[in-house]
């Protein structure tokens, strides 16, 4: 097998069988791409079938060396370990040279969160007066409310919010849909919004289903939440540099701090890994930490010392 006919090959298998979108798709075989890059450039004449953890581990120290961030080494590494495993249940290959790669360490950076009176003076700037003021509430409500990314919120239907139920249904990463619950203080938001704001409005055929509209009937845009949360946080005088995503990494920081389980929380979120939710464990005890510094006397009395 040539690199020409892998690479078509995990093409399909990245859209038929992990069902990706075409930017994930285009990241993993861009990775395949520069490691074949690597290996002419160093003239191993070598087919996918034929590299060796060796090879391997050169083309990351090449990188390391032309100064790559480690997160971007570390994705290079994962998009050659998913083209391996293609490979492996092709039959093609019997061992996988990237079993043993190593992924560099990298610094985990604690996302920003908001706290309840941060979230509260937000939704106080919006004037429920206007046209728009219920959608505007009803968004900040069900980010916070549901922990969606701005995508799954802005691609959110009418049809698969249920009311009774009190579950939303969410099409996350790579088309996969999950149930998340929903309050009935959201869903009262929701409810004012669809059947007082929106029903007003000339909605355009295409967005007939859509639940977040903008003032032509069209469904919103991720560059128009974006611009919504950073006009209501300037105005409620927050200083932390937030977006629709600032909500979603709240919504997991309240429940992990309220005691929720954590594999709960990483089904709510749609996180393929719990590797990936459990970041909000070290917001909880950096969470914790802080608590016994500002109120625990003995944690006080070292301090002033």
């Amino acid at each position: 097998m040539d690199w020409q006919s892998a690479r078509k090959g995990f093409k399909q298998y990245l859209i038929l069988e992990k069902s990706l979108t075409g930017n994930s798709i285009e990241a993993y075989l861009h990775d395949v791409l520069k490691f074949e890059n690597f290996l002419s450039s160093n003239e191993w004449s070598i087919s996918p079938i034929e590299v060796e953890y060796k090879h391997l581990l050169q083309f990351v120290s090449s990188l390391t060396k032309i100064g790559v961030a480690s997160s971007s080494q570390a994705r290079m590494i994962s998009g050659l370990r998913a083209f391996y495993k293609y490979l492996l249940l092709e039959d093609v290959l019997v061992n996988d040279p990237t079993q043993n790669l190593e992924l560099p360490k990298l610094a985990r950076k604690l996302p920003e969160v908001l706290s309840q009176l941060e979230i509260e003076a937000i939704l106080k700037q919006i004037d429920l007066s206007k046209p728009m003021g219920h959608r505007d509430q009803a968004i900040i409500e069900t980010l916070y409310g549901c922990g969606l990314r701005v995508s799954e919120l802005i691609g959110l239907n009418i049809s698969e919010i249920y009311f009774e139920e009190e579950f939303i249904k969410v099409h996350g990463k790579g088309n996969k849909e999950r149930l998340v619950p929903i309050a009935p203080s959201v869903l009262k938001v929701l409810s004012r919004y669809i059947h007082e704001t929106r029903v007003h409005l000339k909605v355009n055929k295409k967005f007939s289903d859509t639940t977040f509209l903008n003032h032509f009937g069209n469904g919103l845009s991720r560059i128009s939440v974006f611009k919504l949360i950073k006009t209501l946080a300037t105005k409620a005088g927050i200083q932390k540099n937030i977006s629709p995503h600032t909500f979603r990494h709240s919504f997991a920081t309240s429940l992990v701090e309220g005691g929720a389980d954590l594999r709960a929380v990483q089904q709510m979120l749609g996180h393929e890994s719990i590797i990936t939710t459990e970041i909000y464990t070290h917001l909880d005890r950096k969470f914790l930490k802080e608590t016994i510094a500002l109120y625990h006397p003995r944690a006080k009395r070292f301090k002033k010392n």
